[in-house]
């Protein structure tokens, strides 16, 4: 090869190399914005899990703490208004709770919340009817407090899928 064609192919390769450079920052830059993008998104995907979490853990298990309250207040014959306002407004809280985590939540902590909502909401309906004085054929509070201890294990239940979701583990 001469020096002539060598000189010839540096000066192309220098000039191709020197027009394709922005052109390829610039798709290593567009690459990389991507991958940011993806995993800010992932994060805020995250986020919104672990809040949803946060509130439907919160709510369930402030829901169940007054629902067992109330059964023991109208066991005692001492449930006030102002007992059933609060248990009402947990309630609420919880199904809103509940309502926001169907949208983001993967569906095996959606069903384990399913179960964990039958028992409360059933309690809650007994607990009505007894303080009504229209409990049906074997509903008093005390039946209802054993029937409640079903939810426990539910709430244990959706606690660990939520974890793991989140990859905590034990």
């Amino acid at each position: 090869m001469s020096a002539v064609i060598a000189a010839m192919i540096t000066a192309v390769v220098g000039v191709l190399g020197t027009l394709f450079s922005p052109l390829l920052h610039q798709r290593l830059t567009a690459r990389q914005r991507a991958e940011e993008a993806i995993a800010e998104e992932r994060r805020r995907g995250f986020e919104e899990r672990r809040a949803a979490y946060t509130a439907m853990n919160r709510a369930s298990r402030q829901f169940h703490t007054l629902l067992k309250d109330a059964l023991h207040r109208i066991r005692d014959g001492v449930y006030t208004d102002e007992d059933r306002d609060r248990l009402e407004e947990a309630r609420r809280d919880y199904r809103d709770q509940y309502a926001e985590a169907q949208m983001i939540v993967p569906e095996r902590v959606l069903a384990a919340s399913r179960d964990l909502n039958t028992v409360l909401a059933g309690i809650d309906a007994m607990a009505k009817r007894i303080d009504r004085g229209v409990a049906r054929e074997g509903e008093t509070a005390a039946v209802a407090l054993l029937e409640l201890k079903d939810a426990e294990p539910r709430l244990a239940a959706m606690r660990r899928l939520m974890r793991e979701d989140l990859g905590l583990t034990d």
